[in-house]
């Protein structure tokens, strides 16, 4: 069976949103479906949006599983975006998590760092 992933994220501020997200997932949407809501493509059939619904806006929760979790993180800290915390579970699996303006959680997980 196939799997496709469209998570959506209700924020408040949608420009706000277009440019945090931006930053955050490394470029502008993938595209546009209308001027309240815009969609990231992160992989085949794996995607997420935001809405502009600010009576919904600040309570997504969304986590993320990637292979590359210390490049991504780099790569938003050099854009601007900063992890509000991180977490090591003990199995070794790693946790980062941002909060966008509305209070939106999204986090991305790894696997444990290769000794």
């Amino acid at each position: 069976m196939g799997l496709d992933l469209f998570a959506g994220l209700p924020v408040g501020d949608y420009a706000g949103a277009l440019d945090w997200y931006g930053k955050l997932f490394g470029g502008p949407p993938s595209f546009v479906v209308s001027d309240t809501e815009a969609v990231w493509e992160l992989a085949d059939h794996r995607s997420v949006y935001v809405e502009h619904l600010p009576g919904r806006a600040g309570g997504a929760m969304v986590t993320l599983f990637v292979d590359d979790l210390d490049e991504r993180v780099t790569a938003a800290s050099a854009r601007g975006v900063e992890p509000s915390s991180r977490e090591t579970y003990a199995n070794g699996v790693r946790k980062v998590v941002y909060v966008d303006p509305d209070g939106n959680e999204i986090g991305f997980g790894g696997a444990p760092v290769a000794v």
